[in-house]
Parts: structure tokens; sequence; C-alpha cells
């Protein structure tokens, strides 16, 4: 008895040090198979465990096509963990894991999922993870089986799906009146890198179950120019990257991804503390895979932090990338980088693809609220009578009430240097002149204070091109003040 346990723990130890089975376990060899029962109670006795999440998960799927439900509650998960662990796996079987996917999916959602045809899946990886669980979710444990083998066939740094591997495999065994490593089991349950894939799992599953609603989008982006032909938003706490498409016909959400934050969580304030941005940025840079070392991946996309309201704020620190993960890790835990967001490789590589240097602007939000554009619209226009204002009050030539729209620090910079204003200078550029403004962007964020991003071309009447500016705003009572400005080209 000790023996296999020994081998118990050995063959789990395997998933969490080496990402993957080193020798993997097949029904022919039944003592081998019995190790994987622990890693096996342990994902599906964890509130928010793979399989129970699953269940939920494949009931998103079905009902979300037929009623719009789906479950999110972690109630219902223990219910399934209870059953799954016992009586689904054994005495049970099919009739149980479809009795208790009925139930999840009875359970009302805390957010209304898209409909079904709009999920966008972030990789065929996880695709293909997510697959597995809803299979097993409808009681078809051998073909998840064979999907699942044929994954981490493909993908054999994929922790996760070689977790999820070993529980199927461990799923196949008959019922046993031998008492369960308990030892062995609470070791487990204790081990960080477990607790890790538990969590990974259950964010994978909250994102996809708890979709964006139909046609909305992130409040931040009340405006985007054309020019900017794709925007990205992080929700930190679904541990997910969301890409939109942009065009004539406004922004829309294309795809996906499971994603990596800060070790300490988000909000950065200092150099060195771990923890990830929140703001709104562009991407700056695309760094060469080649001129990196293997821990960036595929590939690196520097971002403005800190931006200049964060330089306002006294934050500090530098090197924010979205960048990808070593060749021997496929996906790093929820909470695991030093401030970055980091992606599966395959991941980034679409995104590499999307991105604008300068133009493609990076939204990164504990939480991200969805808006519909009539909403976005609606906010959109308050600014608009700002700037609008400011416009013309330059070309008036009227110093004094043009000086009202700054803050006194105001600052301004280009590729060189960054000075102050002198209003008297900006009067004289613009004054008497008929400029026209295109390609206006505006990006809200609200935190602490109001503040708002405002990137568009100026012309001016009779010339055939004109700058790039990028004003920094501060809503202050009920009116806007200019406190930085960038001038990009």
């Amino acid at each position: 008895m000790a023996h296999s346990q020994g081998k118990r723990r050995r063959l789990v130890a395997d998933i969490v040090r080496h990402g993957r089975l080193q020798n993997p376990p097949f029904p022919r060899r039944g003592n081998l198979l019995a190790a994987l029962m622990t890693a096996s109670a342990l994902m599906l006795a964890a509130p928010g465990a793979a399989f129970a999440s699953n269940k939920t998960g494949s009931a998103k799927t079905s009902s979300s096509a037929k009623a719009g439900k789906s479950s999110t509650g972690s109630r219902a998960s223990a219910r399934e963990a209870r059953g799954g662990a016992g009586k689904s796996l054994q005495a049970k079987g099919k009739r149980a894991a479809l009795a208790e996917t009925r139930t999840a999916s009875a359970a009302k959602p805390a957010r209304k999922p898209a409909p079904a045809g709009s999920i966008q899946e972030a990789s065929s990886a996880e695709a293909r993870l997510i697959s597995v669980y809803e299979m097993f979710g409808r009681g078809q444990a051998r073909p998840a089986l064979a999907k699942a083998r044929d994954l981490v066939r493909d993908y054999p740094n994929f922790q996760l799906a070689q977790l999820v591997y070993g529980d199927l495999l461990a799923a196949q065994l008959p019922p046993t009146n031998s008492l369960p490593d308990t030892a062995g089991i609470a070791k487990m349950r204790g081990n960080p890198a477990m607790a890790e894939l538990h969590e990974e799992s259950r964010r994978r599953l909250q994102a996809l179950r708890e979709r964006p609603p139909a046609g909305t989008v992130p409040s931040q982006f009340l405006s985007l120019s054309t020019r900017s032909r794709y925007a990205i938003a992080v929700d930190a706490s679904r541990s997910r990257l969301y890409l939109l498409e942009n065009s004539d016909k406004g922004l829309k959400l294309v795809a996906d991804y499971y994603i990596s934050v800060g070790k300490s969580g988000t909000d950065k304030l200092t150099e060195g503390d771990a923890r990830t941005p929140l703001g709104v940025y562009y991407i700056t840079s695309s760094l060469d895979p080649k001129s990196l070392k293997d821990f960036y991946g595929a590939g690196a996309l520097p971002i403005n932090y800190p931006n200049p309201y964060d330089v306002r704020r006294g934050r500090t620190g530098g090197g924010i990338w979205l960048h990808g993960t070593p060749p021997q890790q496929f996906a790093r835990a929820p909470l695991a980088s030093d401030g970055c967001v980091v992606m599966a490789n395959p991941d980034l590589k679409q995104l590499l693809r999307k991105v604008q240097i300068g133009a493609t602007p990076v939204v990164t939000a504990r939480s991200l609220q969805w808006i519909s554009p009539p909403q976005a619209e609606k906010e959109a226009q308050a600014f608009t009578n700002a700037i609008t204002a400011w416009k013309d009050t330059r070309a008036s030539g009227n110093e004094a009430q043009l000086k009202k729209f700054y803050l006194p620090d105001f600052q301004r910079s280009n590729r060189k240097t960054t000075e102050g204003i002198s209003v008297h200078d900006e009067v004289e550029y613009a004054q008497g002149k008929r400029v026209q403004f295109k390609d206006m962007s505006y990006l809200h964020w609200r935190d602490s204070d109001d503040t708002m991003v405002a990137t568009f071309g100026e012309v001016f009447e009779g010339e055939k091109s004109g700058r790039t500016r990028r004003q920094y705003w501060l809503r202050q009572g009920s009116e806007w003040k200019l406190f930085h400005e960038e001038i990009l080209g």
C-alpha cells in the first residue's frame, strides 16, 4: 500500500514539476492509473475546479444557444465536486454527470452570456481544452479522454491540459474499496503549483461563460479613429485580454486570450512592486524575439507606462510589456509576472500580426465594464464640446480665455524634450486660421480622478499635412483642463 501511495505522489509531482507526465499511464497499467486519483480528487473537490467548473461551462454552451443561461456559483461547483469525486465517477457514471449538468444549467448567471455563436475562442489549445471539459460534463468520458490525449500530444508543455488528462485517466478506474491516500491528497492540496492550476482553470472557464454582452465595448473606448485598426483591453479579474477590431462600423470583439498579470496583482505604484499598472496606454514598439531571452517567448510589445497621468501621480517603474512564455511553459499562473501581461506564445503570435506601433491602444483594468455604443457616444459628446471650445478659443486669439483651459503645471513633450507652454505661442500658431481636426480618438479613464486621453490630427486650411497631438485632460468640477500634450509628428 505504501509503495502504491508513493507512486501516486511521484506521478502528481511529475505534473507539477515538469508540466507534463514523464511516463503517462494508460488503462492497461491499472496500478499506475491509481496514482492519478490524488490529482483527480483535488481537481474535483476544490470549489471552482476544472471539472466542476466545466459542468457549468458545458451548460453555458448549450443553454446560451437555447435560453441564454449558464451557471456561475461556487455552490453548484461544490455539489458537482461531491458527486463527481464519489458517485459520478463510480456508481452513477454518465447519468450522474448529465444530471449534475442539468442542475448546474438551472443556476442563475452572475452576468448574462453572449449568444454561443458570438463566443470567440482564444486559441486552438484553449478551445480544445474547453471542448474536453464540455464532453466530460455531458458524460462523454471516453471521447473527452481521446481529445485530451491529442491535446497533450500537440502541446506537451500545457501543464493544465496534462493535469486534466490525468484526471480523465483516473476517471476510467473501477470502484475500489481501498482507502484513499488522504495524507497525499492533503499534501498536494497545499502545493502552491496545484492551487495555481486550479485558479487558472477557474478563470479560463469564468471568462468563457461570462461573456461581454453582444455589441458592447469597454467603457474606456468612447471614440476610436479607424487609423487604429485594433484595440486591446485587459481584464485582470478574469485573467483575460480582449482584442477588438475597429472599422467604420465601430469596435467589434474578435478574440480573447488567457493572460497572467503581476505577482502582487494590479495598480502599480513603484519600481519593483510586481504589480501590473492600471490605465490607458499605447503600444510603443515590437521587440524582435531574437534579441530577447527565451523567458519572453515569441516576442514583446512594450507599452508607454508610466504615461503622463502616471507621472503626475508619482508612479514609478517601467519596462511593462505584453510578452510570451518560455518554450517549456505554455501558460503561467494568473498572478505570476513582475508586472507585465503574459500570454501563451501561440496567442501572442496572433496579436503580433494585428498591432500597430503607436496606434494600438491598450486598456489595463482591474475589471472591465462594457457599455453600448450609444452610451459611449453620449459620454464622448460632453468631452467633444470641451475640446471644440479649446480649438475655437485658440483660433480667436484670446490668450486670457485660452489660458483657462490649462492647468498651471501643464507640460508639452515631443520626441526630444518636455517643456512648459507659452499660451502666446499657441495663439500665434493658430490665430485666424481655419483648422480641421481629424482621426479623433477619446480614451476615458476614471479612478480617483476623471481623465481623458485625446489623440487627433490637425491640418490648417491650405496645407497638405499637419501634425498629430495626444492630449491628457483632467476633469475639475464640471470643466476639463489640459495637463499634458505630446506632439507625435
